[in-house]
């Protein structure tokens, strides 16, 4: 059954271990990897559905009084790893939420169990192009900091896919679209 969504085309909603149960119809959690907007079309879909938006990496950083990148320095990804499923763990038990997780939450199985029991998951996904062209800008990236961008984006999308695929509910690209677009997809797809 794990392998059942690792075949799914972009754009359908599907079967799989996690979604056998009842749904939380009200909770929206998105997975993707860096820079496929996650956290844009959460607050878009938040907006849209008059649910409340959360970021866990906002929550990671809002519960230490650190940013991210200090978090890997310090702690290194095994303990940001830890403080993420934390965060994973509290923010899906809310009820009325839109979730955006940070592109490694996936990484811990009982993140990916809390994700895919507890709510709607969107697979937002984008190629490696798109990535390295959104993760140029902007926040600082740990993950990508100790070699080539690019090459770090393909193994870690390599390596992620298959997990967020298991977990999905629904398969959404976001290459080359505007935040509303991708919103309304999946404000269709979930009503």
């Amino acid at each position: 059954m794990k392998n059942q969504k690792a075949n799914l085309r972009v754009g359908f909603l599907v079967e799989g271990p996690y979604n056998t149960r009842m749904k939380h119809p009200k909770n929206i959690f998105l997975v993707g990897p860096m820079g496929a907007g996650k956290s844009a079309v959460g607050r878009q879909l938040a907006r849209a559905l008059h649910l409340s938006f959360v970021d866990s990496d906002d929550e990671i950083e809002s519960r230490t009084g650190v940013d991210i990148p200090y978090i890997f320095e310090k702690e290194g990804e095994a303990g940001f790893r830890k403080r993420e499923a934390a965060a994973i763990d509290d923010l899906t038990k809310m009820d009325g939420v839109v979730l955006a997780t940070g592109g490694g939450a996936i990484v811990d199985p009982e993140s990916r169990s809390c994700l895919g029991g507890r709510g709607f998951v969107v697979y937002l996904f984008t190629t490696v192009d798109q990535q390295f062209k959104r993760t140029n800008k902007g926040r600082e990236r740990p993950m990508l900091e100790n070699g080539d961008r690019r090459q770090i984006l393909e193994t870690l999308l390599k390596e992620r896919d298959p997990m967020y695929r298991e977990i999905a509910d629904l398969v959404v690209e976001t290459d080359g679209r505007k935040v509303q677009s991708v919103a309304s997809e999946i404000i269709e797809k979930v009503s």
